[in-house]
Protein backbone atom coordinates (compact mmCIF):
# COMPACT_ATOMS: atom_id res chain seq x y z
CA UNK A 1 0.00 0.00 0.00
CA UNK A 2 1.26 3.44 -0.93
CA UNK A 3 2.43 5.78 1.82
CA UNK A 4 1.34 9.39 1.29
CA UNK A 5 2.93 12.46 2.88
CA UNK A 6 1.46 15.88 3.62
CA UNK A 7 2.88 18.90 5.39
CA UNK A 8 1.41 21.76 7.37
CA UNK A 9 1.26 23.91 4.25
CA UNK A 10 -0.71 21.39 2.18
CA UNK A 11 -4.39 22.08 1.60
CA UNK A 12 -5.30 18.50 2.52
CA UNK A 13 -3.61 18.72 5.93
CA UNK A 14 -6.35 18.27 8.61
CA UNK A 15 -7.18 21.78 9.77
CA UNK A 16 -7.99 20.63 13.30
CA UNK A 17 -4.37 19.63 13.85
CA UNK A 18 -3.10 23.10 12.98
CA UNK A 19 -4.71 24.37 16.19
CA UNK A 20 -3.01 21.99 18.64
CA UNK A 21 0.05 23.00 20.66
CA UNK A 22 2.63 21.08 18.63
CA UNK A 23 1.18 20.08 15.24
CA UNK A 24 3.25 17.58 13.24
CA UNK A 25 5.15 19.28 10.47
CA UNK A 26 4.60 16.17 8.36
CA UNK A 27 1.94 13.48 8.40
CA UNK A 28 2.31 10.08 6.75
CA UNK A 29 -0.76 8.07 5.90
CA UNK A 30 -2.11 5.10 4.00
CA UNK A 31 -5.69 5.23 2.76
CA UNK A 32 -8.14 8.13 2.64
CA UNK A 33 -8.02 10.97 5.17
CA UNK A 34 -10.78 13.00 3.50
CA UNK A 35 -13.49 11.79 5.96
CA UNK A 36 -11.53 13.46 8.77
CA UNK A 37 -12.15 16.84 7.16
CA UNK A 38 -15.58 16.28 5.63
CA UNK A 39 -17.41 14.40 8.41
CA UNK A 40 -17.98 14.96 12.14
CA UNK A 41 -15.27 13.10 14.06
CA UNK A 42 -15.49 11.32 17.40
CA UNK A 43 -12.34 9.84 18.91
CA UNK A 44 -13.01 6.83 21.12
CA UNK A 45 -10.36 5.65 23.57
CA UNK A 46 -10.11 3.64 26.75
CA UNK A 47 -8.54 0.77 28.62
CA UNK A 48 -6.49 -1.98 26.97
CA UNK A 49 -7.65 -4.41 29.67
CA UNK A 50 -11.29 -3.95 28.73
CA UNK A 51 -14.09 -5.62 30.71
CA UNK A 52 -17.26 -7.13 29.20
CA UNK A 53 -19.04 -3.88 30.13
CA UNK A 54 -16.35 -1.80 28.41
CA UNK A 55 -16.55 -4.01 25.34
CA UNK A 56 -20.32 -3.63 25.19
CA UNK A 57 -20.45 0.15 25.49
CA UNK A 58 -17.43 0.74 23.22
CA UNK A 59 -18.90 -1.43 20.47
CA UNK A 60 -22.34 0.07 20.88
CA UNK A 61 -21.36 3.72 20.68
CA UNK A 62 -18.77 3.30 17.92
CA UNK A 63 -21.23 1.34 15.81
CA UNK A 64 -24.13 3.72 16.37
CA UNK A 65 -22.04 6.78 15.55
CA UNK A 66 -20.42 5.24 12.47
CA UNK A 67 -23.79 4.14 11.13
CA UNK A 68 -24.90 7.77 11.28
CA UNK A 69 -22.09 9.11 9.13
CA UNK A 70 -19.65 10.08 11.90
CA UNK A 71 -15.98 9.18 11.47
CA UNK A 72 -14.39 7.22 14.32
CA UNK A 73 -10.75 7.85 15.28
CA UNK A 74 -8.69 5.78 17.70
CA UNK A 75 -5.16 4.48 18.23
CA UNK A 76 -5.31 0.85 17.01
CA UNK A 77 -4.29 -0.31 20.50
CA UNK A 78 -5.61 -3.46 22.12
CA UNK A 79 -8.86 -3.13 24.06
CA UNK A 80 -11.19 -0.18 23.51
CA UNK A 81 -9.27 1.22 20.52
CA UNK A 82 -9.52 -1.98 18.48
CA UNK A 83 -13.14 -2.48 19.49
CA UNK A 84 -14.04 1.01 18.26
CA UNK A 85 -12.36 0.40 14.89
CA UNK A 86 -14.04 -3.00 14.49
CA UNK A 87 -17.49 -1.65 15.37
CA UNK A 88 -17.16 1.24 12.92
CA UNK A 89 -16.19 -1.17 10.15
CA UNK A 90 -19.03 -3.57 10.98
CA UNK A 91 -21.44 -0.63 10.78
CA UNK A 92 -20.16 0.21 7.31
CA UNK A 93 -18.72 3.51 8.51
CA UNK A 94 -15.41 5.34 8.33
CA UNK A 95 -12.56 4.94 10.81
CA UNK A 96 -8.95 6.11 11.05
CA UNK A 97 -6.13 4.82 13.26
CA UNK A 98 -3.33 7.03 14.57
CA UNK A 99 -0.16 5.00 15.12
CA UNK A 100 2.78 5.45 17.52
CA UNK A 101 4.98 3.93 14.79
CA UNK A 102 5.45 4.37 11.03
CA UNK A 103 2.37 3.34 9.05
CA UNK A 104 4.45 0.57 7.47
CA UNK A 105 5.27 -0.93 10.90
CA UNK A 106 1.86 -1.67 12.41
CA UNK A 107 1.79 -1.59 16.20
CA UNK A 108 0.69 -3.78 17.82
CA UNK A 109 1.53 -6.43 15.23
CA UNK A 110 -1.51 -8.46 16.30
CA UNK A 111 -3.71 -5.76 14.76
CA UNK A 112 -2.19 -5.93 11.28
CA UNK A 113 -5.31 -7.50 9.80
CA UNK A 114 -7.46 -4.83 11.43
CA UNK A 115 -5.20 -2.12 9.96
CA UNK A 116 -5.48 -3.70 6.52
CA UNK A 117 -9.26 -3.83 6.79
CA UNK A 118 -9.44 -0.17 7.84
CA UNK A 119 -7.68 0.86 4.63
CA UNK A 120 -9.63 -1.58 2.44
CA UNK A 121 -12.93 -0.14 3.71
CA UNK A 122 -12.01 3.46 2.94
CA UNK A 123 -10.34 4.53 6.19
CA UNK A 124 -6.78 5.53 6.96
CA UNK A 125 -3.67 4.75 8.98
CA UNK A 126 -1.92 7.94 10.14
CA UNK A 127 1.42 8.69 11.80
CA UNK A 128 3.83 11.54 12.26
CA UNK A 129 6.72 9.08 11.92
CA UNK A 130 8.25 8.29 8.53
CA UNK A 131 9.67 5.03 7.30
CA UNK A 132 13.18 6.18 8.20
CA UNK A 133 12.24 6.61 11.85
CA UNK A 134 12.92 3.69 14.13
CA UNK A 135 9.81 1.56 14.20
CA UNK A 136 9.80 0.72 17.90
CA UNK A 137 6.83 2.25 19.71
CA UNK A 138 8.54 3.99 22.62
CA UNK A 139 6.50 5.08 25.63
CA UNK A 140 6.85 8.75 24.67
CA UNK A 141 5.37 8.00 21.29
CA UNK A 142 2.17 6.68 22.82
CA UNK A 143 1.69 10.02 24.56
CA UNK A 144 2.58 11.93 21.39
CA UNK A 145 0.12 9.78 19.44
CA UNK A 146 -2.62 10.57 21.96
CA UNK A 147 -2.44 14.30 21.27
CA UNK A 148 -3.24 13.58 17.61
CA UNK A 149 -6.11 11.26 18.49
CA UNK A 150 -7.71 14.07 20.47
CA UNK A 151 -6.59 16.76 18.03
CA UNK A 152 -8.45 15.17 15.12
CA UNK A 153 -11.68 14.93 17.11
CA UNK A 154 -14.69 17.15 17.49
CA UNK A 155 -15.59 15.11 20.57
CA UNK A 156 -13.44 12.76 22.65
CA UNK A 157 -15.32 9.80 24.14
CA UNK A 158 -13.76 7.66 26.87
CA UNK A 159 -15.73 4.46 27.40
CA UNK A 160 -13.73 2.73 30.13
CA UNK A 161 -10.50 3.66 31.91
CA UNK A 162 -8.80 3.12 35.24
CA UNK A 163 -7.69 6.01 37.43
CA UNK A 164 -4.07 5.90 36.23
CA UNK A 165 -4.78 4.84 32.67
CA UNK A 166 -2.76 6.30 29.81
CA UNK A 167 -6.13 7.36 28.45
CA UNK A 168 -6.01 10.22 30.92
CA UNK A 169 -3.22 11.74 28.81
CA UNK A 170 -5.63 11.85 25.88
CA UNK A 171 -8.29 13.50 28.04
CA UNK A 172 -5.81 16.14 29.22
CA UNK A 173 -4.72 16.86 25.65
CA UNK A 174 -8.36 17.22 24.60
CA UNK A 175 -9.04 19.72 27.39
CA UNK A 176 -5.95 21.73 26.44
CA UNK A 177 -7.14 21.72 22.82
CA UNK A 178 -10.60 22.96 23.78
CA UNK A 179 -12.32 19.74 22.77
CA UNK A 180 -15.50 18.38 24.32
CA UNK A 181 -14.64 15.45 26.61
CA UNK A 182 -17.31 12.83 27.28
CA UNK A 183 -17.19 9.68 29.40
CA UNK A 184 -19.35 6.63 30.00
CA UNK A 185 -20.16 6.19 33.69
CA UNK A 186 -19.38 2.80 35.20
CA UNK A 187 -19.81 0.72 38.32
CA UNK A 188 -18.36 2.67 41.25
CA UNK A 189 -16.77 -0.53 42.58
CA UNK A 190 -14.97 -1.27 39.31
CA UNK A 191 -11.33 -0.06 39.10
CA UNK A 192 -11.63 0.08 35.31
CA UNK A 193 -14.35 2.72 35.58
CA UNK A 194 -12.58 4.88 38.17
CA UNK A 195 -11.01 7.04 35.47
CA UNK A 196 -14.24 7.72 33.59
CA UNK A 197 -16.21 8.34 36.80
CA UNK A 198 -13.56 10.80 38.00
CA UNK A 199 -13.63 12.61 34.66
CA UNK A 200 -17.39 13.05 35.00
CA UNK A 201 -16.95 14.42 38.52
CA UNK A 202 -14.38 16.85 37.11
CA UNK A 203 -16.77 18.13 34.45
CA UNK A 204 -16.69 15.68 31.53
CA UNK A 205 -20.12 15.16 29.98
CA UNK A 206 -21.69 11.79 30.89
CA UNK A 207 -22.87 9.55 28.06
CA UNK A 208 -25.68 7.03 28.44
CA UNK A 209 -27.11 7.21 24.92
CA UNK A 210 -25.80 8.05 21.46
CA UNK A 211 -28.07 11.12 21.43
CA UNK A 212 -25.83 12.64 24.14
CA UNK A 213 -22.88 12.54 21.75
CA UNK A 214 -24.88 13.78 18.78
CA UNK A 215 -26.09 16.73 20.83
CA UNK A 216 -22.50 17.54 21.85
CA UNK A 217 -21.59 17.54 18.16
CA UNK A 218 -24.19 20.25 17.63
CA UNK A 219 -26.49 18.15 15.49
CA UNK A 220 -30.11 19.26 15.54
CA UNK A 221 -33.22 17.11 15.60
CA UNK A 222 -33.28 16.55 11.86
CA UNK A 223 -29.63 15.60 11.75
CA UNK A 224 -30.19 13.04 14.50
CA UNK A 225 -32.12 11.09 11.89
CA UNK A 226 -29.19 10.79 9.49
CA UNK A 227 -29.49 7.89 7.07
CA UNK A 228 -28.42 4.66 8.71
CA UNK A 229 -25.68 2.99 6.68
CA UNK A 230 -26.03 -0.70 5.83
CA UNK A 231 -22.89 -2.79 6.24
CA UNK A 232 -23.94 -5.32 3.57
CA UNK A 233 -26.72 -6.23 1.13
CA UNK A 234 -28.70 -8.15 3.75
CA UNK A 235 -28.76 -5.20 6.13
CA UNK A 236 -29.80 -2.94 3.27
CA UNK A 237 -32.83 -5.16 2.56
CA UNK A 238 -33.99 -5.24 6.19
CA UNK A 239 -33.44 -1.52 6.74
CA UNK A 240 -35.43 -0.75 3.60
CA UNK A 241 -38.34 -2.88 4.85
CA UNK A 242 -38.19 -1.25 8.28
CA UNK A 243 -38.20 2.13 6.57
CA UNK A 244 -41.52 1.18 5.01
CA UNK A 245 -42.98 0.63 8.48
CA UNK A 246 -42.81 -3.19 8.51
CA UNK A 247 -41.85 -4.34 12.02
CA UNK A 248 -43.37 -7.81 12.38
CA UNK A 249 -40.54 -10.36 12.25
CA UNK A 250 -42.53 -12.94 10.28
CA UNK A 251 -43.42 -10.40 7.61
CA UNK A 252 -39.86 -9.09 7.55
CA UNK A 253 -38.53 -12.62 7.05
CA UNK A 254 -41.00 -13.38 4.27
CA UNK A 255 -40.46 -10.13 2.37
CA UNK A 256 -36.68 -10.22 2.77
CA UNK A 257 -36.64 -13.61 1.01
CA UNK A 258 -33.67 -14.60 3.17
CA UNK A 259 -32.96 -17.97 4.74
CA UNK A 260 -33.91 -17.90 8.44
CA UNK A 261 -30.31 -18.24 9.77
CA UNK A 262 -29.10 -15.36 7.58
CA UNK A 263 -32.11 -13.24 8.52
CA UNK A 264 -31.62 -13.84 12.26
CA UNK A 265 -27.87 -13.18 12.05
CA UNK A 266 -28.43 -9.93 10.15
CA UNK A 267 -31.10 -8.80 12.60
CA UNK A 268 -28.75 -9.53 15.51
CA UNK A 269 -25.90 -7.52 13.96
CA UNK A 270 -28.26 -4.60 13.33
CA UNK A 271 -29.16 -4.61 17.02
CA UNK A 272 -25.55 -5.03 18.21
CA UNK A 273 -24.39 -2.07 16.10
CA UNK A 274 -27.28 0.06 17.34
CA UNK A 275 -29.00 0.50 13.97
CA UNK A 276 -32.24 -0.96 15.27
CA UNK A 277 -33.64 -1.61 18.72
CA UNK A 278 -36.55 -3.56 20.24
CA UNK A 279 -39.68 -1.48 20.77
CA UNK A 280 -42.59 -2.80 22.81
CA UNK A 281 -44.13 -5.92 21.30
CA UNK A 282 -42.62 -5.20 17.89
CA UNK A 283 -39.34 -7.01 17.21
CA UNK A 284 -37.47 -3.93 16.10
CA UNK A 285 -37.55 -0.40 14.88
CA UNK A 286 -35.15 2.08 13.34
CA UNK A 287 -32.98 4.04 15.76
Amino acid sequence: MNVNKITLTDRSYPAKLTNIAVPPKTLFYIGDIAPLTTMPVVSIVGSRAVTPYGKQVSTRFAGELASRGIAIVSGLALGVDALAHHAALEAGGSTAAVLPSPVTAIYPASNRQLAKRIVEQGGALISEYGQDDRSEAFKARFIERNRLVSGLADVLLITEASEKSGTMHTANFALEQGKTVMAVPGNITSPTSAGTNNLIKAGALPVTDVSDILTALGLDGKQLQLEILAANAEEEVILALLGKGITDSAILLAQSEMASPIFNQTLTMLEITGKIKPLGSAPCCLR
